[in-house]
């Protein structure tokens, strides 16, 4: 039988690719503009994670209340993230919905390639299963259902041509060294900073990378080749309920709605 999303989605591992998610939303203008004048990045900078995660796992995992509750979370922090176009800016929404695709179309790009360097490659019932699936943590919000590409085919299109275009502009770049370099925030993560720039910078898209400014050489890519290598034989046979530490947390964090055991992502 072939898994989806709700088979996946819980595994920690995925958190490896947070960076890189964030740093390919923010490298369209649309969204890094927005987030630059409108969060909080330099000052919390695990805020936008955490608030990613409950709401994917939430949406993925959790029960209609606790699915209410994130999408109220998230459109209450969307509602002033807005600017008309001017002549230096093509401005910005996040209600709009070609925003919204990208960032959930980055989230499931990165989820893809993060579990497939750990597990391998999906075979393609699972593949196809977990691509619909993804549809839904868009259109819980704005997205309409028909634009997210009908396939893998389709979506392998549209990809490539998004990463085509990307630039990181200014904006982006700053976002991108408070996120990666922060001045406060707990310091267990600050002490995880170094991990999470390297893998962050070892799965970007090699023009992304270097439009970031991430120095890599040739030993960084065989570095990065035998860390994976190392996650992917040590991870796998860690116990249930550290892999999915995170799952559990983020939602525990929604109360009073519980988790449902053994609940399936809904229908996008």
């Amino acid at each position: 039988m072939a898994r989806g999303l709700a088979d996946i989605g819980a595994e920690g591992v995925l958190l490896a690719g947070a960076g890189r998610a964030i740093l390919l939303q923010i490298a369209d203008p649309r969204v890094g503009h927005g987030v630059a004048e409108h969060s909080n990045f330099a000052d919390r900078p695990q805020d936008r994670l955490r608030a990613t995660l409950t709401y994917v796992y939430a949406v993925v995992y959790g029960t209609e209340e606790q699915v209410a509750t994130v999408r109220r979370a998230v459109n209450r922090a969307h509602a002033p993230v807005r600017r008309t176009a001017t002549d230096g800016s093509q401005g910005y929404n996040a209600f709009d919905a070609e925003s919204q695709l990208w960032v959930v179309a980055t989230l499931y790009d990165t989820a893809v390639t993060v579990y497939e360097q750990v597990h391998g490659p999906l075979d393609d019932d699972t593949a196809e299963r977990m691509y619909q699936d993804y549809a839904r943590i868009g259109t819980a919000l704005q997205l309409p259902a028909d634009m997210w590409p009908r396939d893998r085919a389709a979506f392998a299109q549209y990809w490539a041509s998004r990463l085509g275009v990307l630039r990181p502009d200014e904006k982006a770049r700053k976002i991108a060294r408070d996120l990666l370099y922060p001045a406060g925030g707990p310091a267990l993560m600050r002490l995880a900073m170094p991990v999470a720039r390297f893998l962050t910078a070892g799965l970007l898209p090699d023009h992304l990378r270097e439009g970031f400014g991430f120095d890599w050489t040739p030993q960084d890519d065989r570095r990065f080749e035998r860390t994976m290598r190392a996650v992917g034989l040590v991870y796998p046979r860690l116990p249930q309920r550290i892999r999915y530490w995170p799952r559990d947390y983020y939602l525990g964090s929604l109360k009073p709605a519980p988790l449902r055991a053994g609940r399936k992502v809904r229908n996008a």
